[in-house]
């Protein structure tokens, strides 16, 4: 069987190339075709040597991610399904805004976390996505941004399918293909990676200096309502996130944005923003209210307005910045939690 040229460092590549009695610079090329330009077909690499084209083709593949399907909401939103090289399906989401065109990104095929809420959570997790697979969705989300809106990507999200600090090593590997010079040059900034808290990959991440911005899928004030929808919580207390983030704030002075699902009769009381207010005192955060968008088979429900804004209301008037983030996709499954590839 062939191996996948992607899953090579710049550093494998140029022994490899010095093992074929190429020289260095050769590597340098062959890194700039993958991960610069995004090109999947070894032949065409035209600056490589013909015979070392030859042999590259003899013993690697590219295993790149191709779009299977498409579907656009009334709202301008995109979804793509990915199809892999394993027949395997993922998907992404491209979400277009007056001042953003964001991608948002998958890091594994299913889930193992099965959040009560969270259609991914019903569907077991097939295998973690290579660093290659997880670009893939990036380039070819930037193509649709281009062919429909004539803009670039502006930000990317890792709030797709699965949970990107179960795949730390590749999700890592492909943000430094996204961001580095040699890559696609997109400033880290402009990255968002949302964890359902992880603490041991949170506390990775600080002692790593990443510089890209962290969200918290937290989504319940305590402990007993967060056990109730949230599986991890039992190996991954608030205490325990919250200890993480601290000390990931304290490396990289970075705030982070906690994401609360807001929910009818479940955690959309005062007592709840009380509750909530007592974390967002103890890590500088920011506090994004998500409307539930309905999954088949779940019993929760979307928030009262009147409830969602004295909610967002009780926050602000105590000093934390709280604002409802807009569900986009809804009609094509597209919005959060909704993932699944129907």
């Amino acid at each position: 069987m062939k191996k996948d040229l992607r899953i090579l460092s710049q550093k494998e590549l140029e022994d490899l190339f010095l093992d074929l009695k190429q020289p260095k610079f050769r590597a340098k090329q062959l890194y700039d075709w993958l991960w610069n330009k995004g090109l999947n077909d070894i032949e065409l690499m035209t600056n490589l040597p013909k015979d070392l084209r030859k042999h590259l083709s003899e013993h690697y593949e590219i295993r790149n991610a191709s779009i299977a399907m498409e579907q656009k909401s009334i709202d301008g939103t995109i979804k793509l399904a990915f199809n892999l090289y394993d027949n395997r399906l993922i998907e992404g989401v491209l979400i277009p805004s007056d001042k953003r065109m964001t991608a948002c990104v998958s890091s594994q095929v299913g889930c193992t976390l099965s959040c009560a809420f969270c259609a991914t959570g019903m569907i077991k997790r097939e295998r973690n996505l290579g660093p290659g697979e997880i670009y893939d969705q990036v380039v070819l989300l930037n193509q649709k941004a281009q062919e429909n809106y004539n803009l670039a990507l502006s930000n990317i999200v890792f709030m797709g399918m699965g949970e990107p600090l179960l795949n730390y090593d590749n999700v890592m590997s492909a943000i430094d293909k996204i961001t580095s010079p040699s890559g696609l040059g997109m400033a880290p900034r402009r990255i968002t990676l949302s964890t359902v808290g992880i603490a041991r990959g949170i506390k990775r991440l600080a002692d790593e200096g990443k510089a890209f911005k962290l969200a918290w899928s937290l989504h319940a004030p305590s402990n007993e309502k967060r056990d109730k929808i949230m599986g991890i919580n039992k190996s991954n207390s608030i205490e325990e996130v919250i200890e993480a983030l601290q000390y990931f704030y304290q490396k990289t002075g970075n705030k982070i944005t906690y994401e609360y699902i807001i929910f009818e009769d479940f955690n959309d009381s005062l007592e709840d923003a009380k509750d909530l207010l007592k974390l967002c005192r103890q890590v500088p955060a920011f506090v994004n209210i998500i409307e539930y968008n309905q999954v088949e088979g779940v019993v929760l429900n979307k928030a009262k307005k009147g409830n969602r804004d004295a909610f967002i209301k009780y926050l602000e008037t105590n000093g934390v910045t709280a604002k409802v983030r807009i569900s986009r996709g809804e009609d094509i499954d597209a919005a959060c939690g909704q993932l699944a590839n129907k």
